[in-house]
């Protein structure tokens, strides 16, 4: 149980990002059956949170923190590391793993799903 980083394109395994540094993470959020609920690419507006400050869900502090520049990954979020057994009414549903594909690079543009952390 928790967050599983499975990566699609290798970073540099030495930069990552330090607690308290702001990500910006754009993401596609989806439900293990492949329904979207959430993408801040179709919002056209990207996701900024502080890196181990329990701003976001448990999995991506511990899953964003794993990952080196220019690595490029899925997160899978066991619902322990999500929302639990209550879900997010309307939205997710009760003890739902969560799948979200991510890409780090500090400092570079936005293109498709990716994240920077400064």
């Amino acid at each position: 149980m928790g967050v599983e980083v499975e990566t699609i394109t290798p970073g540099d395994g030495r930069t990552y990002p330090k607690k308290g540094q702001t990500c910006v993470v754009h993401y596609v959020g989806s439900l293990t059956n492949g329904h979207t609920f959430d993408s801040s690419r179709d919002r056209g507006k990207p996701f900024k949170f502080k890196i181990g400050k329990q701003e976001v869900i448990r999995g991506w502090d511990e899953g964003v923190a794993q990952m080196s520049v220019g690595q490029r990954a899925k997160l899978t979020c066991t619902p322990d590391f999500a929302y639990g057994s209550k879900g997010h009414p309307g939205i997710i549903p009760p003890n739902a793993t969560l799948v979200f594909p991510y890409s780090y690079f500090q400092g570079q543009p936005f293109l498709g799903n990716m994240a920077s952390c400064t």
